[in-house]
């Protein structure tokens, strides 16, 4: 699960990082709205945590321009403004959430956490398909409740791929969630090779994952039945 934070205050990103991280987040930060916006270009996240007052532009501005381009991923302010007026206008201006500085990291690992479930459908630390568990806080992999051993990226190209499972992923979207985490270079065919590691581990486990030319890739929910 990756997460953009959008902050100016070097203290609050650096115990914002730290945290989400332990809590098994991949965790992005900008200090301005430009920067932000061509992070949004070049790579996939799935949640956004937005300061208000940045240092070259508004925080609202950045939002106003997040949704005209339908971006749709979750958006939660996070601001020292606390009026009733700031908080209607930033979920009129599209906002999912607002909480107001100073906060309780619980609370707002909290807010997260239900903003995921509602954009997403019940995530949890703990994701289920068939007869893999998959643990994002201790980045681990059960097959009938024995561990599979996996290197870090076939780790993180089976977690996006069970984080949807019976969704098409595509390529692009796995080689963003491997460069978020890793600043080495991916070979042109790395992602098919990543992909045929992690069918290999998966082949005695009922698990299949299809490869749909020009879409990307699917991992089939087994029928209980």
């Amino acid at each position: 699960m990756n997460i953009l934070v959008v902050e100016d205050d070097s203290v609050l990103t650096d115990g914002l990082q730290y945290t989400l991280a332990k809590s098994g987040y991949s965790v992005t930060c900008a200090k301005t709205g430009h920067y932000a916006e061509q992070l949004l270009d070049v790579q996939k996240f799935d949640l956004i945590l937005l300061d208000l007052g940045l240092p070259d532009m508004d925080g609202l501005t950045l939002l106003r321009h997040l949704r005209h381009r339908k971006l749709a991923l979750p958006i939660l302010i996070l601001t020292a403004r606390d009026g009733m007026n700031d908080r209607i206008n930033g979920i009129e201006q599209g906002a999912d959430d607002y909480l107001t500085k100073p906060f309780e990291l619980r609370e707002l690992e909290a807010r997260i956490k239900a903003l995921i479930r509602r954009c997403y459908g019940g995530f949890s630390h703990l994701i289920t398909v068939g007869r893999l568990s998959l643990d994002t806080e201790n980045h681990q992999v059960l097959a009938d409740g024995a561990a599979i051993m996996l290197s870090a990226r076939e780790y993180e190209v089976l977690e996006i791929l069970m984080m949807l499972a019976g969704k098409v992923v595509s390529k692009d979207r796995i080689a963003q969630r491997l460069a978020a985490d890793n600043s080495e270079a991916l070979a042109d065919n790395a992602i098919e090779v990543y992909i045929h590691r992690v069918r290999k581990r998966l082949e005695n486990y009922g698990m299949v994952i299809l490869t749909l030319r020009g879409l990307g890739y699917l991992l089939e929910i087994p029928n209980e039945s």
